[in-house]
């Protein structure tokens, strides 16, 4: 489904030193230096994955995804997505991936979401029949009845992204790149958005590729983890591997993590919360250790 083989690519910024001075000699005599994100990354993901491609910021996921979503050309390395190379086929690769970028918004500012979908429905050459009947399906699963007649502009963050990851969906694309996408939603609308994701999955075998810093994102809908670090893959495995590789360093393991569990409830403490609450601040441990015997902060 997806391919990636020794794919490298670097950015050329422009670099100066403070003051006017500096100012001065940078319009005639530019200094650059070569930021290198990606370095010969490879991996391979199978149809109907869940995977958390992770990595502290400025590791290499955002450059990684604009790959794959036909963005960005590399300099070196292949690349392919079911069969087509992303930044030559980009009309009919579009067709068939949805894109969430927590930053970004492609829906129209001033009109209100049903708009913006009605006009996402045109571009994606949907059917009226298929679009009727996923703007159904999604309305209910992501609760948007209320917004649909709501500009984008007047729209909380967290009702934003619900819409954002329903027009990413409208087209039924095979595979789905997540950038944040929880940011900004309350506990209820992060469950809501979790499993409409695993329901996508279970029922289409959609393609998952989720980039986040939210740990409870990871364990609630990756399968498989990939880390990446200084433009490097530095694991590929699951979220086990991901607490073995970072033993050692005072974190505490997941036996550690299921005593603590118990002793949680053993006190009273109402199961889901204390749970998941546990759980996850286990992994942010675990990653904070990593991250530090990695070195790649």
């Amino acid at each position: 489904m997806i391919t990636m083989e020794h794919v490298c690519k670097s950015y050329k910024v422009a670099k100066r030193k403070a003051g006017l001075g500096e100012v001065c000699k940078s319009f005639f005599r530019r200094e650059h230096e070569v930021v290198h994100a990606l370095k010969d990354v490879s991996f391979t993901i199978g149809e109907g994955e869940m995977v958390g491609y992770i990595g502290p910021n400025g590791a290499g996921k955002s450059s990684t995804i604009k790959i794959l979503s036909g963005i960005l050309t590399p300099d070196s390395g292949s690349c392919t997505v079911d069969g087509r190379i992303p930044w030559k086929n980009r009309t009919e690769h579009v067709r068939q991936i949805g894109v969430v970028f927590g930053q970004r918004s492609q829906l129209w500012w001033d009109i209100p979401v049903i708009d913006s979908f009605e006009l996402l429905k045109e571009i994606y050459s949907v059917s009226k029949e298929n679009y009727n009947r996923k703007l159904g399906e999604l309305t209910e699963l992501l609760q948007l009845s209320e917004i649909l007649k709501t500009p984008t502009r007047q729209l909380s963050l967290g009702q934003r992204m619900r819409c954002e990851v329903a027009a990413s969906l409208l087209h039924e694309p095979k595979i789905l790149f997540l950038d944040e996408p929880t940011i900004g939603l309350d506990a209820v609308s992060k469950l809501a958005v979790r499993d409409f994701i695993k329901k996508m999955n279970r029922e289409h075998k959609t393609t998952v590729i989720l980039t986040t810093h939210d740990m409870q994102d990871i364990e609630a809908i990756a399968e498989r983890v990939i880390l990446i670090g200084k433009g490097q893959i530095l694991l590929d495995g699951s979220l086990q591997d991901l607490r073995k590789a970072s033993a050692g360093e005072g974190v505490r393991t997941s036996e550690a993590a299921k005593n603590a569990e118990e002793t949680a409830v053993d006190a009273g403490e109402p199961d889901g919360e204390s749970l998941g609450t546990q759980a996850s601040l286990d992994l942010d441990h675990v990653m904070a250790a990593l991250y530090k015997k990695l070195d790649i902060m």
